[in-house]
């Protein structure tokens, strides 16, 4: 199961969605992480995530419309990355197309922790930068 779920992963790191495409260089060179770095189409248990950063324990995930259709399988699949002490945010495709700064702020207000928001390891979601 695991070798075929690094072939997938793979594969979907040569054909990434256009959210991907340009969130991709912007977390790579632009978010301080302190010392940490994101993976693309990382594996978390059996799931292939977005983006993944093992040191933030921090998972960014890109939803495109069946992600509506599928939302109790997205919300299993966050309960378990959460359950490994992940912190997950969401965005919609047309966020990270439409509004890249913001989601780009919504991640660095992430990874850099302010009081009274969960630190790193204690697991959360929020969705995106409308809600």
């Amino acid at each position: 199961m695991q070798g075929r779920q690094r072939q997938f992963a793979k594969q979907m790191r040569a054909d990434p969605t256009d959210a991907e495409r340009v969130l991709w260089p912007r977390l790579k060179h632009d978010i301080e992480l302190s010392g940490s770095h994101f993976r693309r189409q990382a594996l978390i248990g059996p799931f292939i995530v977005d983006f993944g950063s093992r040191k933030a324990r921090l998972v960014i995930e890109l939803d495109g419309g069946q992600h509506d259709e599928n939302r109790a399988a997205d919300d299993c699949r966050t309960r378990f990355i959460e359950a490994r002490g992940y912190w997950v945010l969401r965005f919609w495709n047309h966020e990270v197309l439409g509004n890249l700064d913001g989601v780009l702020q919504v991640i660095q207000s992430v990874v850099t922790p302010i009081p009274n928001l969960p630190r790193k390891g204690e697991g959360g979601t929020t969705r995106g930068v409308s809600g």
